[in-house]
Formats: structure tokens, C-alpha cells, sequence
């Protein structure tokens, strides 16, 4: 398997946490792994994505994707900028909380989920990146749910570890809300 996703939003959502996330999962389960951040100088508010690109034959040489082969979309310019430029056969994760946009393809696969409102529910809204990955590691099973689970509690440590119980009801109901 060699496979990408290509991960875009707003900054301040959490795109490049949640990129940093299922890398280091997929480092943690054995796969090999490149992450590249991609970012505006505005920060939050700009657009923000990442690529994170992953194989359990072959080292990953390259970062650079033209063609992702799956997205997790947070926002309608991140859904309107790369919905076209996803492979034939390839997974799209939309916000549908934020995205009102209507599919164009018949060729790839949409899960539209309704992040932010999954995360309103779930206590906070600013974890509408960790439900978008539980959906799409539900979608595109590259990972375990269980492998990100044991990632996000080394990653949240601290401070941040307040912030466990959240992040694992978010990546929980995400995973849930898709078929």
C-alpha cells in the first residue's frame, strides 16, 4: 500500500496537528511516513494544508503530491480547491457543518460529516479536526483508531493532557458517524 492525504482548512483548526497525528500513528504502526505543511503567512484565519504520505512497502521519498488521493476537507475554499484534483477512486472527508457545497464527481468517494457540530456536542468545537480524523481513519482504515488513541496520549502531555478526554470523544464520534 503507498497511499496520501492531503488535509486543508482554515488556520487555527488544527489542520497540521491532526497531520502530525496520523503520521506519527502510521510511524508507530510500522509504516513508513513524510508530513508536509503547507501555510499562508496570515496563519489563523489563511489556508493551511498539509500532505501526509504513507506506504508499508517502500521508503517515501517525496512529500510533494500533485494528485492526493484522499482529502479531509475542513471548509468550503479547502473543498472547492482540491475536490477537482483528487485521483479517480480516491476518499473525500467533508465538514458538512461548513461545507454547503454540492459533490461534481462520481469517480471518488464523499463522507460528509458534520464536524463542527459533532464537536459543539462532543464539548468544544475546536475538536472538529479530530472528528474529521476519526472519520477518515474510519473511511481509509491506513491506521487504527486505537493507534491514534495511543498517539494522541503521547502527544498530549502536560498541560495538554486536560485535553485527552475531548480529543478521544471527538476522534470516538467521528469514527461513529461514518458508514
Amino acid at each position: 500500500m503507498n497511499s496520501n492525504v492531503l488535509i486543508a482548512g482554515f488556520g487555527g483548526q488544527g489542520v497540521l496537528f491532526i497531520g502530525q497525528l496520523l503520521a506519527n500513528a502510521c510511524m508507530n504502526e510500522g509504516l513508513n511516513v513524510t508530513w508536509f505543511p503547507a501555510y499562508g503567512a496570515e496563519m489563523r484565519g489563511g489556508t493551511v494544508n498539509c500532505t501526509v504520505c504513507m506506504s508499508n512497502e517502500d521508503e517515501v521519498a517525496c512529500a510533494f503530491v500533485d494528485k492526493p488521493e484522499n482529502v479531509i476537507a475542513l471548509n468550503g475554499p479547502s473543498f472547492e480547491r482540491f475536490e477537482s484534483q483528487i485521483k479517480s477512486g480516491g476518499v473525500m472527508v467533508v465538514n458538512s457543518s461548513l461545507v454547503k457545497n454540492e459533490p461534481s464527481r462520481t469517480d471518488i468517494t464523499y463522507k460528509f460529516v458534520p464536524m463542527t457540530d459533532i464537536a459543539h456536542k462532543t464539548g468544544n468545537e475546536k475538536m472538529a479536526n479530530i472528528v474529521s480524523l476519526g472519520a477518515f481513519i474510519k473511511a481509509f482504515p491506513v491506521v487504527t483508531k486505537d493507534g491514534i488513541l495511543s498517539t494522541m496520549k503521547e502527544k498530549l502531555t502536560g498541560k495538554k493532557a486536560q485535553m485527552l478526554e475531548g480529543n478521544t470523544k471527538a476522534l470516538e464520534e467521528g469514527f461513529a458517524a461514518v458508514n
